[in-house]
């Protein structure tokens, strides 16, 4: 589970990243701030994982 959770997470940074390149092209600052806070989810899910990882070791 652990696994498929962590493709979720960064599967969500890359979709972030995707919106915030394309928000920045295009002049859509919402769209960029969306992106922005889409990558930092990912990243807080992804933190919370290692930490979980850890703990099981």
């Amino acid at each position: 589970m652990a696994t498929t959770d962590k493709a979720k997470n960064t599967a969500q940074q890359a979709k972030g990243k995707l919106k915030e390149t394309v928000g920045k092209v295009s002049g859509d600052d919402k769209l960029r701030a969306e992106g922005k806070a889409d990558q930092v989810k990912g990243n807080v899910k992804q933190a919370g994982e290692k930490l979980k990882d850890a703990f099981k070791k």
